[in-house]
């Protein structure tokens, strides 16, 4: 394969095409028109080349020339969101749930919360203003007889520790265990959705 060889720009006076900037490819003096980057370092320093040149220079480029496999992997793992850092999907929303309700807490004066009546459980009004509505994830947690600080984890295990003790079923066709069981699943719908489950 023949080296690409590229010459240095003229100057005017040197130019043998006057008036126009010359091809960059030694030996050529035909007009230089087209454009092609020096290098992936140096995208926006150009050379200067006639149409048949800059097709050969086009060709020939590799971008990824001179790195090893893990650079070239790491770039186009980059490229993917357009070289701007990225976070786990998902994540945020337990996150923020979890500094919602401690914040919620902090204001409010009551306790992480470490079971039902503390927190924002059942007997947390003396902490929250009168007439202060309670949140619905609060409400699913409190039914759940679980802390206002509960994870997904602690969530799922008690959910099917009380689909257990309460279904229909396990008690005899008891419609009271129905309707708890009802009263179970919409708050575990609740905090599903909440938690982004």
């Amino acid at each position: 394969m023949q080296k690409f060889r590229i010459r240095h720009t003229p100057t005017d006076e040197e130019s043998p095409c006057p008036g126009l900037r010359c091809c960059d490819r030694v030996g050529c003096t035909a007009a230089g028109e087209f454009r092609a980057p020096k290098s992936r370092t140096r995208l926006n320093d150009y050379f200067w080349f006639c149409l048949d040149h800059v097709r050969q220079y086009n060709k020939d480029w590799d971008y990824y020339a001179g790195m090893s496999e893990q650079e070239i992997e790491a770039q186009l793992r980059q490229d993917v969101t357009w070289q701007r850092p990225s976070w786990p999907i998902g994540g945020w929303r337990a996150a923020e749930h979890q500094m919602r309700h401690r914040a919620t807490n902090d204001f409010y004066g009551g306790s992480a919360g470490t079971g039902r009546g503390e927190g924002m459980g059942a007997d947390a009004g003396a902490g929250r203003p009168q007439g202060q509505p309670r949140s619905a994830e609060a409400e699913a947690l409190d039914l759940l007889d679980l802390p206002c600080d509960a994870d997904v984890v602690q969530i799922k295990a008690r959910y099917r520790e009380l689909v257990k003790l309460h279904h229909p079923d396990a008690n005899g066709g008891d419609r009271d265990a129905e309707e708890r069981l009802k009263r179970i699943n919409q708050a575990y719908t609740t905090l599903k959705a909440s938690f982004g489950i």
